[in-house]
């Protein structure tokens, strides 16, 4: 029987973290209010305001990552709006098409290798809109869509952000940012911002719970209340509104409880910087500086056939014929022998 590849693939091969598994378990028989009125989701959403530092907040816990962007942009966005994303943003790229279903265009900025857009691009592309003559038939931005990570596994500073919080406040723009991956950016040693800074900085966000040691589900986070009703009333025919919300408020309140989400996800973190360390000491390129979870590394065709025999890794992209970008990510469930295996050979194909 031919050995079983170890899995490097993505951070949400497996169910969840043992915690919450334990917690949903424990929970099983109790009956509980649907669609998010349950005890459970009320605790969790008190932890979470209390990490946010604003009690103002509005939190509300949906399915997937998709379909919160959907809901948000959906409801946010006015019919002849667009939003404005870096053409590697997840709702550029990997949503099949999500946020133009619901009728608006995502409107993509070239950004660098990090996935990352400035303020001065932000800028650029409003006042291209607003000094086009033909504006009246052109989609309007109404909103800016950025990820914290980004989808190369790059992070915002705070300073970034708040060029971007102030660039919109200017422009009239409402900023949402993706937190897919969060927990690996919060838990991030060159991560300087924290959720309280997202509470103040953006209108809307969310934490990602799917990626980050859940079974399924996110956080969406409303600071600007002005817009919590038209979100609100968007959950159920977007398709988010679990009727059995207490699934994720069980899973939120375990997360959130003695910071298991940050320190599952500083794990990943860490583990992942081992392995990128090991690419560069044995003269491997990485694509870009990555301190979350993702690593991105060119590889040759010769040393990849190697790789491939006991390893499965994401294909990024083709460089030329001989060289690729792969992704490499480790989660909560990577285990100290998958990462001393991958780190080992490593070395060992290089010497060979």
């Amino acid at each position: 029987m031919k050995k079983e590849k170890i899995f490097f693939v993505n951070d949400y091969a497996t169910v969840a973290h043992p915690n919450l598994l334990k917690a949903l378990s424990e929970a099983n028989f109790n009956n509980e209010m649907g669609y998010g009125d349950d005890d459970y989701c009320q605790e969790a959403i008190n932890l979470i305001k209390k990490e946010c530092g604003n009690d103002d907040v509005d939190v509300f816990f949906l399915m997937g990552g998709t379909q919160t962007n959907m809901i948000v942009l959906n409801s946010i966005l006015r019919s002849y709006q667009g939003v404005i994303s870096a053409q590697t943003g997840h709702i550029a790229t990997h949503e099949t098409g999500a946020i133009e279903r619901g009728g608006h265009k995502v409107l993509t900025i070239e950004a660098n290798e990090e996935g990352k857009l400035n303020a001065k691009q932000i800028e650029d592309c409003c006042n291209d809109y607003n000094n086009d003559v033909n504006s009246l038939h052109i989609v309007q931005p109404g909103c800016v869509y950025i990820s914290h990570p980004t989808e190369s596994g790059a992070l915002y500073t705070k300073d970034e952000l708040i060029e971007i919080n102030e660039v919109c406040k200017k422009e009239g723009l409402l900023l949402y940012v993706d937190g897919a991956r969060l927990g690996y950016a919060l838990a991030s040693i060159k991560n300087n911002i924290t959720l309280k800074d997202l509470t103040f900085l953006t209108d809307v966000f969310y934490i990602g719970g799917t990626k980050c040691g859940a079974m399924l589900g996110e956080a969406l986070v409303i600071n600007n209340k002005e817009l919590t009703p038209y979100i609100r009333y968007s959950m159920k025919p977007c398709g988010g509104l679990l009727a059995k919300g207490m699934i994720l408020g069980i899973q939120f309140k375990e997360l959130f409880t003695n910071n298991l989400y940050v320190e599952i996800c500083k794990k990943a973190d860490d583990m992942a910087q081992r392995i990128a360390n090991t690419f560069e000491e044995c003269g491997y390129t990485m694509f870009t500086k990555s301190y979350t979870n993702q690593q991105f590394v060119i590889i040759d065709n010769e040393s990849l056939k190697k790789f491939d025999e006991l390893y499965d890794f994401a294909m990024w992209m083709r460089i030329d014929d001989e060289h690729s970008i792969v992704r490499v990510c480790t989660s909560w469930s990577t285990s100290e022998q998958m990462i001393s295996s991958l780190i080992n050979d490593i070395k060992r194909f290089r010497l060979n």
